[in-house]
């Protein structure tokens, strides 16, 4: 199988009421673990790179590992995504490159130029067999070349997303809930404790994710900063010479119920890699001696793979849908 665009994929989720993972890459074991998980779960997937990624990673490079990845898992649909496209030209890029979807992200501009932007990309996108992903609120928080401080974030006006999608012709909406990007999603004093003395962050804004559903009727919803940072990771990062104190994310519980209506694509990034960075860090204090990276890459790969086929079957609802 060929890579795929996600038109197909999101009707089925949005029909079927799950959601579709769209995980963050930028080396094979990441690659590895989240295409392999989703093979033997028949689950289709989003694999997505950002402009940190192939600054990072090279674009050529990432693309040959996304296709070894396809003729890998032949039975899986697969899509190839631009995350946070800031511009035309990094869309065009990506788009002549192989890419078969991409997400321009002019949501820090004013509404109109937003629109203009993001109608280039689409024309162009389309013209080439590419689908479009935009953007429509602001979310707060940091994730690679994306830093908006919580002051500037902004939920999605409802009452803005008909006149946005008719006029830009996008094929998916991110919206803006509550979640936030990385893995500092918010602060203490944003957050309650519960009886266990662990942070609970604010809860999700439903209601407008069911207006804007309202008005869009059967068009898909993405949801962008929704890792849910799981303290398991957390925990082994600090126990083995990490500093990430006060960690939260997005609870899992709400990402679902997110699934169960017009969201058909969850974005994840920040869990994967604190899967990596923990079990690395925890190789490392168990086998100080040990230098080798196929070593302490394997198991990373393997706790990302087990993290991904959870989010899968408890979290997104897609395992069994490829």
């Amino acid at each position: 199988m060929a890579l795929v665009t996600s038109t197909e994929m999101f009707k089925k989720a949005y029909d079927g009421g799950y959601a579709i993972g769209a995980f963050n890459v930028n080396n094979m074991e990441i690659v590895q673990g989240i295409t392999e998980a989703c093979r033997e779960e028949k689950a289709p997937v989003i694999l997505q790179v950002s402009k940190g990624a192939r600054a990072y990673a090279n674009h050529t490079y990432l693309v040959k590992l996304v296709e070894a990845a396809v003729i890998e898992c032949p039975e899986i649909p697969i899509v190839l995504h631009l995350d946070h496209g800031p511009d035309f030209e990094t869309c065009k890029s990506c788009i002549d490159g192989g890419f078969t979807s991409v997400m321009i992200d002019a949501s820090s501009k004013p509404f109109a130029e937003n629109i203009e932007i993001t109608k280039k990309v689409v024309e162009y996108a389309h013209d080439h067999g590419v689908v479009v992903e935009a953007e429509l609120g602001t979310l707060a928080g940091i994730e690679d070349d994306v830093k908006v401080a919580a002051h500037a974030a902004s939920y999605t006006r409802p009452e803005e997303v008909e006149e946005f999608v008719a006029k830009t012709g996008c094929d998916s909406l991110a919206i803006a809930i509550g979640t936030s990007h990385g893995a500092y999603k918010f602060t203490a004093a944003q957050c309650t404790r519960n009886e266990k003395g662990i942070l609970v962050p604010p809860p999700l804004r439903f209601d407008v994710l069911e207006e804007v559903s309202k008005r869009l009727p059967g068009f898909p919803i993405v949801l962008h900063g929704s890792s849910s940072v799981p303290q398991n990771y957390v925990k082994m990062i600090n126990e083995n010479g990490g500093k990430m104190p006060d960690a939260v994310g997005i609870p899992e519980e709400q990402l679902r119920h997110a699934a169960e209506l017009s969201v058909c694509k969850i974005n994840i990034d920040s869990d994967l890699r604190l899967a990596m960075t923990g079990t690395v860090r925890q190789f490392f204090n168990e086998h100080p001696d040990k230098f080798d990276p196929r070593e302490y890459l394997k198991p990373a790969r393997a706790n990302i793979k087990e993290l991904v086929r959870h989010k899968l079957v408890d979290v997104l609802g897609c395992a069994g849908k490829a």
